[in-house]
């Protein structure tokens, strides 16, 4: 499975009217300035609903959504917070699955979308088999939280909707990477137009050993960004999109995920998740150091997060 520009124009069209345009703020208190692609303005506040509603209206053209049972999805949260939103803009029932451990912050949210929540394991591996037995039982549509060509294509609209508000000035897009799809997706909108740089937490290394290995590989997953990174493994779309885009792969770790989202809020008053921190993170440690006049935009991709840990601290003066 792979996917191309032209999906992404394909889910740019199918998906317009539902989703957001999510604006771009120029930062200068980075290391070099570089654009910030607010995503976390998106529809359940992460870039996930693009990717939904283009999966559900896809469904639905090609008759294969049946209203009476609609769709299921396993997520850490995110996912499943997007496709409940699309569920329910377009009048069909949303069946979530979440591991154990996903932030009730997700879980309250996904209740008041109206779906039906179950809770099932520690990681997301154990939800996602309890989701694909359910479709099979049930007939319900099964949205993958990364790894399914309207999903990813949805999500590359993120990239495509990035080059148009900069005119093409953007040399590199730096976005997180968790399955991978989002990742997937702005590389195949700005192929041959840009460089994609993926940011993984050390911790949860899904691209990064996939590309080593030569294929996706199982890794643990743990850390402060394993709710919404935490993927075993990378998608299958995701490392073939990575490999032919020469997606570069590096690595952040936690503290520098934690400063970076601090430094979000100090400096510009936006809340992220630590998941979307990671992108930033990169280019505050070092990970990709811009050569000399490139044109950098970092993705901001969600802000489904507990944001009392960011008051504990007062921000500095001026």
């Amino acid at each position: 499975m792979t996917i191309t520009r032209a999906d992404v124009e394909a889910a740019a069209a199918r998906t317009a009217g539902w989703v957001r345009s999510t604006p771009v703020l120029r930062a200068e208190d980075l290391p070099r300035p570089a654009w910030l692609k607010l995503e976390f303005l998106q529809h359940t506040g992460t870039f996930k609903a693009r990717g939904a509603f283009n999966r559900i209206l896809a469904a639905r053209e090609q008759g294969d959504l049946d209203a009476r049972v609609g769709i299921v999805v396993a997520s850490g949260g995110n996912a499943g917070l997007a496709n409940a939103h699309a569920a329910a803009r377009l009048g069909v029932p949303a069946t979530v699955f979440v591991p154990t451990t996903a932030p009730q912050v997700k879980v309250d949210g996904l209740r008041r979308l109206g779906a039906e929540v179950v809770q099932l394991g520690a990681e997301y591996a154990v939800a996602y088999a309890g989701a694909v037995e359910h479709a099979a039982a049930t007939g319900a549509v099964y949205c993958h939280a990364y790894d399914q060509p309207e999903i990813a294509a949805g999500a590359g609209v993120v990239g495509a909707e990035l080059l148009d508000q900069l005119a093409g000035e953007v040399d590199t897009v730096v976005v997180a990477v968790g399955g991978g799809g989002l990742m997937a997706g702005i590389a195949a909108a700005v192929e041959g137009a840009a460089q994609v740089v993926a940011v993984e937490p050390a911790t949860i290394p899904t691209l990064h050993a996939a590309l080593a290995a030569g294929e996706p590989v199982d890794v643990g997953v743990s850390g402060v960004a394993a709710d919404s990174l935490g993927a075993r493994r990378i998608g299958d779309i995701a490392f073939d999109v990575a490999v032919r885009a020469r997606v570069r792969s590096v690595l952040v770790a936690d503290d520098g995920i934690v400063a970076a989202r601090r430094r979000l809020w100090e400096q510009h008053r936006i809340v992220v998740e630590h998941g979307a921190a990671a992108a930033l993170a990169a280019l505050l440690d070092g990970a990709h150091v811009p050569a000399p006049g490139e044109r950098v935009a970092v993705v901001l991709c969600g802000a489904n997060t507990d944001p009392a840990d960011l008051s504990a601290r007062k921000p500095p003066p001026g």
